[in-house]
């Protein structure tokens, strides 16, 4: 292990963070808000700590970066960013406390979507659009990551993919990492940009429209409004919202292609199909149970249905009700969906979808060879054999997934919170879904929790982010030795 060259990238990686301020620093400067000197501190801050460890830690001879320091880049380079993300806040002096500046931060890099803020609205423009931007670069990280470094772990997930797309066929994905890199880019600016447009047909004002834009595609969460997308009493807006959380939370590869001309690779994707029957299963069941009893329209109570359900399964954490107002049924169904997520391969967090379909898969394996005992029978997925190796991984992942979920909810609750508060606050911050029940419900917020239960929550939105192995990994002895 490298450390020297892993902290040369981390200096080049913070610096980046600092310049993209540059963006929310011309909202600034349009809007004449008192976000601008703090932004400008934070960049310089953020740019010099960044240049200055880049430079401590050049060398001259070309390296060639492992897996081993490609995941200790990650997750150093997480961490980082969410420090530098926090200097805006703190600089403003609205945000009084380190312990929730970070929070903050670290919320929207993760794309949690879990906020400190009481009242959002008071916020100066620039800062609201540095905290949905910490948001869609968050997004696309996970995205990269997934492709460039977790198969390397074997948990499950986007290794399926890999063993699907060997090569550099014409409708595949690139072979080198920097070209998928660069083509998944453009497919998340793309719908980005799409989105935006469609927001702003619908009576956005262009700040909302690419602050929403930003928490949407990231399956982030963030809203400029303090009744979240619920502010905007639009039939058309929280479709469109609904539609792009569903389409976020969806195999970004699966996007690639249909863009290059092959719509049915959707279909012929198992886990495509599973993600979309999910949601349009429960998207019926929650619609029957607050039909006449929440909403007297059956097209009011599909609609704020389908984007509680979407909001909750892709992990984006937008609301447009408080559904602890609902049936209690409704509300199980609903944190349920908390620990499923989105796709692999996708910005959404939770256990994804492959990694339950192949839960399942094992589960059933097991029962039929207690009727088959001699019998050979491989799992399968989109009629390819999984190898024993991901099935392990998969375990292995589910198990550590209860296992942080447990603990930590234990945790908070030693803090002194209630039991649904604690737990529902753990898997809304594992999952990176953002609200979750009782007193940190979509019409609460997290301000009012001890300071170490913040901490452990922290922790938890990346554990979560970066999978859970990627940090515990970096507690193995034997991960930093030659």
């Amino acid at each position: 292990m490298r450390l020297t060259y892993c902290f040369h990238v981390i200096g080049a990686l913070l610096a980046s963070v600092g310049l993209t301020m540059l963006f929310p620093i011309g909202w600034a400067l349009y809007y004449q808000d008192a976000g601008l000197w703090p932004l400008v501190g934070a960049l310089v801050v953020s740019c010099g700590s960044g240049a200055l460890l880049y430079g401590l830690t050049r060398r001259r001879d070309k390296l060639v970066m492992n897996h081993r320091e490609g995941m200790a880049i990650v997750a150093l380079a997480w961490i980082a960013a969410g420090c530098a993300g926090a200097l805006p806040f703190l600089f403003t002096g609205m945000i009084p406390t380190a312990t929730d500046a970070f929070f903050e931060s670290f919320s929207g890099f993760t794309t949690t979507g879990s906020s400190v803020l009481a009242n959002i609205e008071a916020l100066p423009p620039s800062i609201l659009m540095w905290r949905s931007l910490t948001h869609w670069l968050g997004g696309m990280g996970i995205i990269v990551l997934s492709l460039a470094i977790l198969p390397f772990l074997g948990v499950g997930g986007m290794q399926m993919y890999k063993a699907e797309v060997p090569g550099p066929e014409p409708d595949k994905l690139k072979p080198r990492i920097k070209d998928t890199a660069i083509v998944l880019w453009k497919v998340y600016v793309f719908f980005s940009a799409v989105q935006c447009a469609l927001l702003l047909l619908g009576g956005m004002t262009l700040f909302d429209a690419v602050c929403h834009t930003f928490g949407t595609m990231a399956t982030g969460g963030y809203s400029t409004k303090n009744a979240s997308v619920g502010h905007y009493d639009s039939a058309y807006i929280h479709w469109v919202i609904t539609l792009f959380m569903f389409i976020a939370g969806a195999n970004f590869t699966l996007h690639y292609r249909a863009l290059r001309g092959d719509i049915r690779c959707f279909w012929k994707n198992p886990e495509f199909r599973f993600y979309t029957g999910t949601v349009v299963l429960f998207t019926l069941l929650v619609t029957v149970c607050i039909y006449g009893t929440q909403y007297d329209s059956l097209l009011q109570a599909l609609r704020f249905a389908a984007f509680q359900v979407v909001s909750i399964c892709t992990t984006t954490g937008f609301a447009t009700a408080d559904y602890e107002l609902w049936l209690p049924f409704s509300q199980a169904l609903l944190l349920f969906l908390m620990f499923l997520g989105g796709c692999a391969g996708s910005t959404s967090g939770g256990i994804k979808c492959m990694r339950v379909m192949l839960l399942l898969k094992q589960g059933y394996h097991e029962l039929f060879r207690l009727v088959h005992p001699h019998a050979v029978k491989r799992i399968k997925m989109g009629g390819k054999s999984v190898s024993e190796e991901v099935i392990a991984g998969v375990w292995g992942f589910f198990i550590l997934f209860i296992a942080l979920y447990i603990v930590s909810g234990m945790l908070l609750a030693a803090c002194g919170l209630d039991l649904l508060t604690a737990f529902s606050a753990v898997i809304a911050c594992i999952g990176n879904v953002g609200p979750g029940f009782g007193a940190v419900g979509p019409a609460e917020n997290f301000a009012h929790l001890p300071g170490m239960a913040k901490w452990i929550l922290m922790l938890c939105m990346l554990l979560g982010r970066l999978e859970i192995f990627t940090i515990f990994i970096l507690f193995v002895p034997e991960f930093w030795r030659k």
